[in-house]
């Protein structure tokens, strides 16, 4: 009898696992493939950051329009994650995977040959699009992959390290890129990423729409669509414009009613897009407010931080997302440490608050910057202690969040995760960037702005307003998780997880 091909096998695994719930024999190299379509997710969030000021050169575009090359994303991202997360859970999380890799891979094609500010706009709000439908395709493969409870949370804990360092990851690369080639390139390298995900997703993954039986539930994807889009536009407009802006108030507060007209129509839709269910354990309600506020006090870390060391510093782009790797090297320890051992013996109402107050610590700590300070003293031990907080939050809270879940719901669960993180993101970035604005305005109020010294202390007291801000944000995180989360090991950590299908 001739030997099976690689692809053969896999799908002979994938079928042994939906009809007898037999674990993937390919489980670890799918994680692997998870990683990487993962990796390109959460890069292209700070990838092109770091680009931003060479594109703005290239194509002589304003300083008003470069909020758009990141907005553009954000929006279409935010806004569709849980309409991916739903195809995903009806159609097959094997089509939407792949469909998402080639999809973000050609936006990013896109973006790399843009000839102007336009084509480079769409081409981002294109791969947000992308991105909404492979992220939570992504995670709910691999919740539904790893049936064992502890290679479960061995599987998360790499997911979430990449989730919660991967911003910091895309500073150096983006860094690096832009520095040896050509700005361009922190888009053109997600083709490569993709081709990995691409020929590793077409191999190993099995197919199975645990929703077939479902529909669409079209009037709750235009309310949850439309409210995220405005949350989101609401507070990235805060960053242009004040908070009495129209621009800012106005979406915001439409945001809020879509939204709360989605929950309404939750309650009484036949097939509704975010089963209440989902949000009603309280376990997970906590972990999915535990990934919005880690979202919101990251921010203060990557873009305060970035402009410390390169404006301040005087720190290459390179040299930048150099100085970021203790802090992930710090989160990917204590995200193994988390999930597989802490919150199996101790609970996540011990080990997540825990988390949140070592980062507080951290965050805190780091607010002793100043002028004349050294990487070696002044950021490099609080950017470890930030690392080993968050790699005790993060992973933990993404695992608990989608773990448990029925088949049927694992997308929108997962895309419930990623659109968390996301929104978190956004509230970071505005109330981040318009505190530490008002707080350089008032240094500067009553001395010398013609000094360079005091402007350059201004900036300090910006960057120091953010730290704190984000600090008292992981306090808050602390605080809930503490009162939110149940006493003990969660029964989904105690006991094997339920058959599920790949």
């Amino acid at each position: 009898m001739p030997q099976k091909t690689l692809a053969e096998g896999s799908r002979a695994g994938a079928a042994a696992s939906e009809h007898g719930g037999v674990a993937s024999p390919r489980r670890w190299w799918i994680l692997a493939v998870v990683a990487v379509a993962q990796l390109m997710v959460v890069l292209d969030a700070t990838i092109v950051n770091i680009a931003l000021p060479s594109a703005q050169t290239d194509l002589g575009f304003s300083d008003g329009n470069r909020q758009w090359i990141v907005t553009a994303y954000a929006l279409a991202f935010a806004s569709l994650l849980l309409l991916g997360g739903r195809i995903a859970d009806l159609f097959g999380r094997k089509p939407a995977f792949l469909v998402g890799v080639v999809g973000f891979a050609a936006a990013s094609a896109l973006g790399g040959a843009a000839n102007g500010f336009t084509m480079l706009v769409v081409a981002r709000a294109l791969q947000g699009v992308f991105g909404a439908l492979l992220a939570p395709a992504a995670l709910s493969l691999l919740n539904t992959t790893f049936t064992d409870a502890r290679e479960r949370a061995r599987a998360f804990s790499v997911y979430g390290a990449i989730a919660g360092a991967g911003g910091a990851v895309g500073l150096l690369l983006g860094g690096v890129l832009t520095d040896a080639l050509d700005w361009r390139w922190t888009l053109y390298v997600n083709v490569a990423i993709a081709v990995v995900a691409f020929a590793g997703g077409w191999i190993l993954l099995g197919n199975h729409r645990d929703a077939a039986n479902a529909k669409l539930d079209v009037p709750g994807t235009v309310l949850v669509a439309a409210g995220l889009f405005s949350l989101v536009y609401g507070f990235s407009n805060a960053e242009t414009h004040h908070w009495g802006s129209p621009l800012t108030w106005g979406f915001l507060m439409a945001g809020g009613l879509l939204l709360a007209a989605f929950a309404w129509w939750q309650t009484r839709a036949p097939h509704p897009l975010l089963p209440l269910r989902i949000l009603l354990d309280r376990d997970r309600a906590a972990s999915f407010l535990a990934v919005l506020i880690t979202g919101a006090g990251m921010f203060g870390v990557f873009l305060f931080l970035t402009y410390y060391l390169q404006l301040n510093l005087g720190f290459s782009p390179t040299k930048t997302g150099v100085a970021f790797l203790p802090m992930v090297g710090a989160l990917m320890v204590t995200a193994q440490l988390g999930t597989t051992v802490l919150v199996p013996r101790l609970g996540p109402k011990a080990v997540i608050p825990l988390g949140f107050a070592v980062a507080t610590a951290g965050m805190a700590w780091l607010t002793g910057i100043g002028l004349g300070s050294h990487y070696l003293s002044a950021v490099l031990p609080q950017l470890i202690v930030i690392g080993v907080g968050l790699g005790l939050v993060m992973p933990p809270a993404m695992q608990l969040a989608t773990g448990g879940v029925a088949a049927e719901d694992a997308g929108v669960a997962s895309a419930t995760v990623n659109a968390m993180q996301q929104v978190g993101g956004s509230i970071g970035t505005a109330l981040l960037n318009t505190l530490a604005a008002s707080a350089a305005t008032d240094y500067l109020s009553g001395r010398d702005a013609t000094s360079k010294l005091v402007r350059a202390q201004a900036t300090i007291e910006s960057y120091t307003t953010a730290f704190w801000w984000s600090a008292g944000f992981f306090v808050a995180g602390a605080v809930l998780a503490f009162v939110l989360y149940r006493r003990g090991v969660p029964q989904q950590e105690a006991e094997a997880a339920p058959v599920v299908h790949m």
